[in-house]
């Protein structure tokens, strides 16, 4: 909904009028940062005048994010609702008018979000394709274009495990060349199932896996929504943010190569990063410092001129590499770079202006009592910053002070970065997207730098596309093989001649292959009697190699009570011995292991770490629908103290809670929980089952019942939610939470089956 709100008095009908005359695509603003990704516009206006006190119109939904606008249309990922009816957003809106062009809304599912945490982050305007990237809070990864056609969706947390947090921080998917990068927090299978930090890269166009990296520590300690800020360095182009396990981190924004991580904190890091002059690299965090019990940084990292290549996938450390430091805090607030000056809001919501050069406070002016997300923005002379508490500070920056020169309540909080295009300020609030024109005679842009793109050497690698597959049992897959420089940089986009091997990579704990084979017209085949399997692949071609890797799932039905796998493998702390878990799976290494529970192999909870207490694994594709899983479950514990151990069906957890003693079907906790009472023996086998009905309108019902092992099926299901517009395919899956890790819980005699 629009609500228009003009302004009427001189200065608004002369900055109408001068709109008139100006190119509607003079400066775009595709990103969350902008065309420089700092946070500064290239505007510069004649006669500006004040922002008017009433908005020239408001769209009403609702966003903890940054509007992005580009050849006239404003792009905003928001949300509306508050309980079950809450809905995440994609839209587009005329930028004169604010009028809606097109909406799709898309439902969450299965995040760790609390407190209606949604919209932190910013959609991704490609300007070659004109095509829209968002990754939603659940992380399912889209595409579409500008008239609304969706291009594809990949479910991130099904497909490659990447997981969510409570925070529900997400950021922004990055552009570069024929490339689209996200950064996460995985867990995906094989040696990439423990989770960590990683960065993936996908073709724009398709969607397709070209590359990702992992270049900071395993495990991370929190989540981190840092976005990816780019640059030409030696001849590379190379990809800096900061990550989970708290570091900042350099990478090959081409091939994945990982160069450099500096130690800064001790938790996550979330603000994104900004270069200066081209020799150094500012960050901040509100957390506990690597090499003091301070909290709180504000750093500015002296950049190498030359990069070598780490020798493992976690990058080498960057020693002795701090040329300043100042004791400011802020747990999401990114740095922007105005020529020699360094603007910083800190969680306090005050202000602070450094010298880039020597790190010296030049000035400090309050805001506001706090700050949390948002990031101020630059435009001729002025800084523009939503405070949280509701309302838009205009600030004009001196060398020696600053003056607070406006302020605009706004209904809500400000979370999220303003945006400007054309002389318009975009700002979002949790309650509407708010349009204020700044009243002006005429506007100037100046040229966005020109990125300087290396050209490419001799063929040093094969680069495949995609570089991870999944495929069903009788399925085949087909691949693009093109050569690249040492660079990363593409040579030829068609190599011919490929030969394939399996390969084992040396470092493997599980030395497995997939059951398929390559044709002669280089597709890859899973026979219809193929089994379940995960393993790599290695091409070569004119002297030339890369790999691939890959999984293949069995078509339903789908039963497995983990009597195969021997348990060799030593529990040094435990004592016992066990097995890996099932390698096609996602999220299930270190979460989950297969070992012994009197006399009988299972599938069971491991306590690895704290931080994954609570996990999801997923055990087939994310294309499925329409199908009953059933499982025996069990709780350790005591009357007091047990956990809990569940299935997830099409995108809808239903759960044995043992301490609530009760039956649960949830998603998002906050969007739909719906249970039934069920009381919860500790040491007891239980059987679980479950089924999903979705209706021609949309809506849809889960089931679930729970009974004593040792007794019949109960007829009736015990506790039936009805959704009005369900999920109408998921992956299969396993939950289960040990909370503090003291209770563990089991699960044996999997089967998933089409329903009937």
């Amino acid at each position: 909904m629009v609500t228009h709100r003009f302004h009427r008095t001189a200065t608004w009908s002369a900055f109408a009028a001068s709109l008139l005359t100006l190119s509607l695509h003079a400066n775009d603003w595709p990103t969350w940062r902008g065309p420089l990704q700092t946070g500064v516009s290239l505007e510069h206006y004649t006669n500006a005048g004040g922002l008017p006190e009433t908005a020239a119109w408001t769209y009403d939904a609702r966003s903890r994010g940054t509007p992005v606008v580009f050849e006239g249309k404003v792009i905003l990922w928001g949300y509306r609702g508050e309980t079950t009816d809450l809905t995440e957003l994609l839209t587009v809106l005329d930028a004169k008018t604010g009028e809606k062009i097109w909406e799709v809304a898309f439902s969450d599912y299965l995040s760790d979000s609390i407190y209606n945490r949604y919209a932190i982050g910013a959609p991704t305007v490609d300007p070659e394709t004109k095509r829209i990237y968002l990754v939603s809070n659940a992380g399912l990864f889209m595409c579409y274009e500008m008239d609304g056609k969706k291009v594809f969706e990949i479910p991130l947390m099904e497909d490659l495990g990447r997981m969510t947090f409570p925070n529900a921080r997400v950021g922004s998917p990055v552009i570069e060349g024929d490339l689209v990068l996200t950064h996460f927090i995985y867990s995906n299978w094989g040696a990439d199932g423990p989770a960590a930090d990683r960065i993936y890269a996908f073709d724009k166009k398709t969607g397709e896996l070209v590359w990702w990296a992992r270049p900071g520590v395993v495990p991370p300690v929190d989540s981190s929504y840092s976005t990816p800020v780019l640059e030409t360095r030696d001849g590379k182009r190379v990809a800096y943010y900061a990550t989970g396990c708290g570091h900042v981190v350099c990478v090959n924004a081409r091939n994945g190569q990982t160069y450099w991580k500096m130690p800064i904190c001790k938790n996550g890091v979330n603000a994104s990063v900004v270069l200066h002059k081209g020799n150094k690299l500012i960050a901040i965090h509100n957390d506990e410092n690597v090499d003091s019990s301070e909290k709180g940084r504000l750093v500015a990292i002296r950049l190498p001129e030359k990069l070598t290549a780490a020798p493992g996938p976690e990058s080498t450390v960057l020693e002795g590499a701090e040329i300043w430091r100042q004791p400011l805090g802020a747990t999401s607030s990114s740095p922007i770079v105005v020529d020699d000056f360094v603007y910083q809001l800190t969680d306090g919501g005050e202000l602070y202006c450094i010298n880039a050069e020597s790190g010296e406070e030049l000035w400090k002016k309050k805001l506001s009592n706090a700050n949390l997300h948002s990031s101020p923005l630059y435009v001729d002379g002025l800084l523009y910053c939503p405070m949280m508490e509701g309302k838009l500070v205009v600030v004009k920056a001196g060398a020696k002070d600053a003056e607070i020169v406006q302020e605009i309540k706004l209904e809500g909080q400000c979370l999220g970065a303003p945006s400007v295009c054309d002389g318009v300020l975009y700002v979002t609030t949790t309650e509407r997207l708010y349009s204020f024109p700044i009243p002006n005679s005429g506007i100037k842009v100046d040229p966005v730098p020109a990125v300087q793109i290396p050209k490419a050497g001799a063929p040093a690698a094969l680069q495949i596309i995609p570089a991870e597959v999944t495929m069903m049992s009788g399925g085949k897959q087909s691949f693009r093989v093109r050569s690249v420089d040492a660079n990363g940089f593409v040579v030829s986009d068609d190599v011919k001649g490929v030969k394939w091997e399996t390969f084992i990579p040396p470092t493997a704990k599980v030395k497995a292959t997939m059951d398929a084979k390559f044709n002669d017209a280089g597709e890859l085949v899973a026979a219809a009697d193929a089994k379940e399997s995960a393993g790599a692949f290695k091409a070569t071609a004119e002297g030339l190699s890369g790999t691939i890797r890959g999984r293949v799932l069995k078509n339903l039905p789908l039963i497995e009570n983990f009597d195969e796998y021997e348990l060799h493998e030593d529990q040094p702390s435990e004592g016992v011995k066990f097995s890996y878990p099932p390698l096609p799976w996602i999220g299930a290494r270190f979460k989950f292991d297969i070992r012994e529970l009197n006399g009988n192999k299972v599938f069971a909870k491991t306590f690895d770490r704290l931080l994954f207490q609570r996990a999801t694994v997923f055990v087939g594709p994310s294309h499925l629908s329409n199908y009953t899983m059933q499982a025996d479950v069990l709780t350790d514990g005591s009357a007091r103290a047990k956990s809990d151990i569940g299935m997830v069906n099409q995108r809808y957890l239903i759960c044995l809670r043992g301490n609530a003693n009760k039956l649960e079907i949830s998603s998002n906790l906050e969007r739909l929980k719906q249970d039934a009472p069920f009381k919860v023996s500790p040491n007891t086998w239980y059987t679980l089952k479950t089924r999903v009905d979705v209706h021609e309108d949309g809506s849809g019902v889960v089931r679930g019942k729970v009974w004593a092992k040792d007794q019949p099926e109960p007829e009736a299901w015990t506790l039936e939610a009805k959704v009005a517009n369900a999920h109408k395919q998921g992956s299969p899956g396993i939950f289960g939470f040990t909370p503090l890790n003291q209770k563990r819980v089991y699960l044996d005699n999997l089967s998933i089956t089409p329903n009937k």
